[in-house]
């Protein structure tokens, strides 16, 4: 399985994924439809149903009462209420009979179409109680009894249970319809209704399905395009067909994805020529300040024996050179950092010893306490370490003064130099920038003994180590620089016994000026 079918299956797993929204808003659409529809469809049915049945019993129900009940006795006997009864159930579509009267008062008689399917005990006493109960005449009304009926459920089974009274003096009769087939025809209608919804669900679930793919095949081209051009990769294009939205979306993306390939282009190639200006630029002026260099170191010693007036001028001029020359040579360093060509040298440095050296060298032994045990042994380039630490501590003593407390220690894996000064610390707008190249803290001055750009190239000499620099202010007071670095750099270079095979073009200068 590949990887883009790999993530085109999780995106389509993701609850929060478009294709599975679509589904759902498309199954949901379609079951709420079809359940509306069924339920709807099953109300009108069943009401047409059980309203068709109902009317049909008791219309002869009511006609099987004037035409048979009605021509009895005033009196009738058992037999006559009997066969009254069967007459009456055997002519109506499929319900049974009770008729009841009296014999003499408080006699009741009764006769039965069919005794152990109907008695008196299936009716429902307030149905009787409304068939007994004589209605008073009104200019809307004319019958002293009506016809009442009731639906009930006897054992599970539904029933239409009927009742009414001969007027002038007649039995009371009583009519008992099942409705079982009803409801087993409305019962098959329901899951008949049932398996259409979820026919409709399936099928609309195939369809959004369908419809999901089709639009969003090339929303998904679009994306993994949008990732390619964030990775870098300018030149991904979309293949474009059609007229809809989408199509006009994939113009889009190509024409800004043409117009930004167009201006990083020229971007890369304005940045690749400033760099190489200032690459060839500092190296051409390395030949004229050497010479200078040397002329000035020989102004300088005879600086003593010249005119008092002149002496001044003399020391500006060497300071102001030498100035220059470390300007340039970090300008080289930094052009460098720029094309990726600063290069790893590895080798066992005894911490305690490099740090040691690196002041010694530069004569700070008197304003720097160092705390650090000898033998703590890393495997780092100590060129770039002495380049980081003499610009921290230079930048300390500058900044700060002394005296400058370097601690050394490991932590696991790392590396972990804190060099702290005494001084009134680093305002906390600065903080952001004190790595930037040629930052001042402040704008009154905008000329200094240093370059500018000397913590911005220790922290790229950290970063290139695979470790970094952070600056804070102390609670005791001071600024507080922490360079924490691998033990072990071996696995930025490779492994190799001298890092990258090479310097890289590096040079073997020592800077031990802060910015």
């Amino acid at each position: 399985m590949t990887e883009r079918t790999k993530r085109s299956l999780r995106a389509g797993l993701r609850w929060t994924s478009l294709r599975l929204r679509l589904v759902v808003v498309f199954a949901l659409v379609a079951l709420t439809a079809a359940v509306s529809a069924s339920g709807i469809a099953y109300w009108l049915n069943r009401e047409a149903v059980l309203t068709r049945t109902q009317d049909s019993a008791l219309d002869d129900f009511r006609r099987q009462m004037q035409e048979t009940a009605a021509a009895l006795p005033v009196r009738p006997t058992h037999d006559d209420l009997q066969r009254a009864a069967e007459q009456m159930a055997s002519g109506g579509p499929g319900y049974h009979v009770l008729l009841v009267d009296e014999r003499e008062r408080g006699k009741p008689i009764t006769g039965f179409s069919a005794l152990d399917d109907f008695t008196l005990e299936y009716v429902p006493d307030s149905l009787q109680k409304q068939v007994a109960r004589k209605q008073p005449l009104t200019s809307n009304n004319e019958h002293e009894y009506h016809l009442f009926w009731q639906r009930t459920s006897i054992r599970g089974t539904p029933y239409l249970v009927a009742g009414t009274r001969i007027i002038g003096g007649g039995p009371t009769g009583y009519m008992l319809k099942s409705l079982d087939q009803e409801r087993q025809d409305l019962n098959s209608l329901a899951w008949s209704l049932g398996i259409a919804t979820t026919l409709a669900l399936i099928g609309s679930a195939l369809l959004a399905q369908a419809a999901a793919t089709t639009v969003l095949r090339p929303v998904q081209r679009l994306g993994d395009a949008a990732r390619k051009l964030g990775e870098g990769k300018l030149d991904t294009r979309l293949t474009v067909s059609g007229t809809d939205e989408l199509a006009d979306l994939s113009r889009t993306f190509n024409r800004t994805a043409s117009s930004l390939e167009k201006k990083v282009a020229d971007m890369s190639a304005r940045e690749e020529s400033s760099r190489r200006f200032v690459a060839d630029m500092s190296h051409e002026l390395r030949t004229p300040l050497t010479a200078i260099t040397a002329v000035a170191e020989v102004l300088e010693d005879e600086a003593d024996s010249l005119d008092p007036m002149i002496a001044p001028a003399v020391h500006l001029v060497v300071s102001e050179t030498r100035r220059l020359n470390d300007l340039v040579e970090n300008l080289m360093e930094v052009t460098r950092f720029d094309a990726g060509t600063a290069r790893l040298v590895l080798d066992d440095v005894d911490v305690a010893d490099q740090v040691t050296a690196c002041i010694d060298a530069r004569a700070w032994l008197d304003a720097v306490d160092l705390d650090a045990e000898r033998g703590m042994m890393v495997r780092v380039d100590p060129r770039r370490l002495d380049v980081i630490l003499a610009n921290l501590i230079g930048n300390a003593l500058k900044h700060g003064g002394s005296p400058v407390n370097v601690k050394v220690r490991t932590e696991g894996e790392e590396l972990v130099i804190e060099v702290r000064d005494n001084g009134p610390g680093i305002p906390e707008e600065v903080l952001p920038h004190v790595f930037d190249r040629f930052y001042k803290a402040s704008a009154s001055r905008p000329r200094s003994e240093g370059s500018g750009l000397g913590l911005s190239i220790a922290v790229e000499n950290a970063h290139i180590h695979g470790g970094d620099i952070t600056a804070a202010n102390s609670p005791e007071g001071g600024a507080v620089f922490v360079l924490r670095l691998p033990r072990d750099a071996s696995e930025l270079t490779g492994g190799g016994a001298d890092g990258a095979g090479g310097r890289g073009g590096d040079d073997d200068r020592e800077d031990g000026g802060a910015s």
